[in-house]
């Protein structure tokens, strides 16, 4: 399965709003299709762990992400804050760029850490910071990952 198969335009926001990593992983987490009780207890799990080394890994990106019992399948969302946040990534900068990924704690389809991988991977191209700094508009990013995420 392709990255690009995993997003909708729901899920992607490209103006976030929070100035803090706390209301920043809020707003993601908002993203998605869940009651509140369910946006609380996946809160306080991504925020533990984040507790245990940030998601931030460099060039502006961090890929937040748990395994919680309030999603029934893997979930995705990608948001951006162009001024950035401070997300203690790895290589001190802030952070612009947001992907958000839950999973259920077990999935038949086992598509957790591979998704994981692939983000990881899609990041890693040197153009990628650059091309979603750049983007205007959903669908953009939607195109984005059908060319360059495997």
């Amino acid at each position: 399965m392709r990255l690009r198969e995993l997003f909708t335009n729901d899920v992607v926001k490209l103006d976030l709003e929070s100035d803090t990593k706390d209301a920043l992983l809020k707003e993601l987490v908002g993203l998605l299709d869940l009651d509140e009780k369910a946006k609380g207890i996946l809160f306080k799990t991504l925020k533990r762990r984040e507790n245990l080394g940030s998601t931030g890994i460099g060039k502006g990106i961090a890929i937040p992400h748990c395994r919680s019992l309030v999603v029934n399948n893997l979930k995705l969302a990608y948001g951006r804050k162009s001024s950035g946040v401070d997300f203690n990534s790895i290589d001190g900068a802030p952070v612009q760029n947001f992907f958000l990924i839950i999973a259920p704690p077990l999935e038949v389809s086992n598509q957790y850490l591979p998704v994981l991988g692939k983000i990881a991977q899609f990041a890693k191209d040197p153009d990628v910071p650059t091309k979603l700094a750049a983007l205007d508009s959903v669908s953009g990013f939607l195109a984005l990952l059908e060319e360059r995420a495997p």
